[in-house]
């Protein structure tokens, strides 16, 4: 990487896609989320927490540490590359797996790439101070098989095996992975509609004869599937988006279309080898479940279930799985009155604190969180960090004991976490003004469980909700069938709710969320984060009773008394 200058500094680093390129720098020490971050079909930064906002990435060199958040951040990639607006190469401090297989895609399948490369920590921090200067870009490029690898990298298997496992193998090296391994079931993330060039990759593969070998499960779509039409979905984006899901559900996929597969009666035991994307299912999979999976990014899913091999490395390795970050909570036992909004906010926060670390929180085992108060935590700590899990001791299956969590031997940086200190996560995420009214309560980012369905309508119950305050929840198809069947539905849709499956909030746009200047209210860490970017909306966050308490004219503005 060189400034073009007689006396140009010359920067090293580890290439993962080879390639020249130049550009003006666009550099950030912050981590950037593709999905929900950066625009696929303009190429600006739409994440209003990011300090690159408002910016475009097309035709710049970018350096950033690394990404964050989704796993569509592939998806993203891909779409920026085909559509030419992306940038001319990508420089990261650390190794990047999630954007980095965007660009081995677009290289792999439609013949386009830019290179890619890690720099060395310190090289990093000099390119940083180059940023909106004009720099060059070079780079100058062993995973042990099977026989049955062998098979499908030499096209016995077929064509799409064969390209599935060229993906495979080449990410297996970026990994640094020396070998692989079977996984029993595989979640894909990559049938969100990001563009053509994700129904274009689907088809591709599902034309040359891909067939899933492992079972394999689909996160939520960009549509409800069953309704649509009827909702006023734009019918060009509908029929994409419908012909994505079939795409993948032709190569022996699931239709579950949920982002809480963890909800399933097919969700993996401890211990148990996975492949699942989509990030907060990856850290409530790791941590909650105890099963093994990395992040894997969109479009390296579908290659692994269509060849049921995965790199050995990551989370897969014990010894990726201990914790580097001691979080510890002092004075939860004073909290008398915590509600739902605190496991959400207390993830953010730590989220922000790992940054790519694994945490280990300590002083949460007085507070018993349940399953969905672990997947509020978890969704939001998976919003801003890059990290695959958390630990908890005395709640999550591999922390026992603190000892049981960390590394042995190992320098474990420890940091504490006033409740006060959550604060400034509270006031980020209430990014509406006080006197601004609420027209939407968004609830299930993720899905929503059967146990919240039933505590919504437990709050809901001889409530009256304004007229003019839409009340919205997404959940999986599997969750409504049995919410259907124990009333909860038509009792929440006698109070006004109104129930999206096969969908999830980062993906829906107008008209379910309508151009407004009001704002919109969400007990979600995750939505509140990038919902502003993605709607164009202010939003409020609270706990479930606040929302509901929005929905019949409340006011939402206000912090959670335990918070003052």
């Amino acid at each position: 990487m060189t400034p073009p200058t007689s006396m140009r500094p010359i920067y090293h680093g580890v290439p993962y896609v080879q390639g020249r390129a130049s550009g003006r720098l666009i550099a950030s020490p912050l981590e950037l989320s593709f999905w929900g971050g950066v625009d696929p079909q303009t190429g600006q930064v739409i994440d209003q927490h990011h300090p690159l906002r408002g910016q475009s990435l097309q035709g710049r060199v970018l350096a950033i540490p690394g990404g964050r958040g989704s796993c569509s951040g592939s998806g993203v990639m891909l779409e920026l590359l085909l559509n030419h607006q992306g940038p001319t190469a990508v420089l990261f401090e650390r190794r990047e797996d999630i954007l980095t297989l965007g660009v081995m895609v677009a290289e792999e399948i439609f013949g386009t790439a830019i290179p890619v490369v890690i720099l060395n920590p310190e090289d990093f921090r000099r390119v940083l101070d180059l940023n909106g200067r004009c720099i060059s870009a070079m780079t100058f490029l062993d995973v042990h098989l099977s026989d049955g690898d062998r098979r499908m990298i030499q096209g016995e298997c077929g064509e799409a095996a064969r390209v599935a496992m060229r993906i495979v193998l080449r990410m297996s090296k970026l990994l640094g992975a020396r070998d692989l391994i079977h996984v029993t079931q595989v979640h894909v993330d990559g049938c969100i509609y990001t563009g053509p060039g994700s129904l274009r990759f689907a088809e591709r593969l599902r034309d040359l004869g891909g067939k899933v070998r492992v079972p394999t499960s689909l996160n939520s779509i960009s549509v409800d599937q069953q309704r649509w039409r009827a909702q006023g979905v734009d019918v060009a984006f509908g029929e994409a988006a419908e012909k994505l899901a079939r795409a993948y559900t032709d190569m022996g996929a699931r239709p579950t279309f949920t982002c809480s597969p963890y909800q399933l009666e097919s969700a993996p035991k401890v211990g148990e080898q996975v492949a699942w994307a989509e990030s907060n299912a990856v850290v409530y999979s790791n941590s909650v479940l105890g099963a093994r999976t990395m992040k894997y990014p969109d479009f390296f899913d579908i290659a692994i279930a269509l060849t049921g091999r995965a790199p050995n490395g990551g989370p897969h390795i014990d010894r990726n799985r201990r914790a580097s970050l001691i979080v510890r909570v002092p004075d939860v036992q004073e909290l008398q009155h915590v509600d739902d909004s605190f496991y959400p906010l207390l993830g953010y926060h730590v989220g922000a604190l790992a940054s790519n670390q694994i945490p280990v929180i300590v002083g949460l085992e007085i507070l018993a969180p349940n399953q969905d108060d672990l997947k509020a935590f978890g969704t939001a700590f998976a919003t801003v960090s890059s990290a695959p899990m958390f630990h908890m001791v005395g709640v999550t299956p591999e922390a026992k004991a603190l000892e049981a969590a960390i590394r042995p031997g190992s320098d474990t940086h420890s940091v504490d976490v006033p409740i006060k200190d959550l604060i400034p996560c509270w006031d980020t995420l209430n990014s509406a003004r006080d006197s601004q009214p609420v027209d939407l309560v968004s609830l299930g980012n993720p899905h929503f469980s059967l146990p919240e369905i039933r505590r919504l309508a437990a709050l809901c119950r001889g409530r009256t909700k304004q007229e003019n305050i839409a009340v919205t929840v997404t959940c999986g198809r599997a969750t409504y069938g049995l919410a259907c069947q124990a009333g909860l539905v038509e009792e929440l849709e006698m109070f006004g709710v109104r129930f999206v499956t096969d969908t999830c909030w980062c993906m829906i746009t107008e008209p379910l969320v309508p151009p407004s200047n009001h704002a919109i209210m969400t007990n979600s860490g995750k939505y509140a984060h990038y919902g502003p970017g993605l709607t164009g909306r202010k939003f409020y966050f609270g706990s479930l009773a606040r929302c509901v308490d929005a929905a019949c004219g409340g006011r939402p503005a206000d912090r959670a008394s335990w918070l003052v």
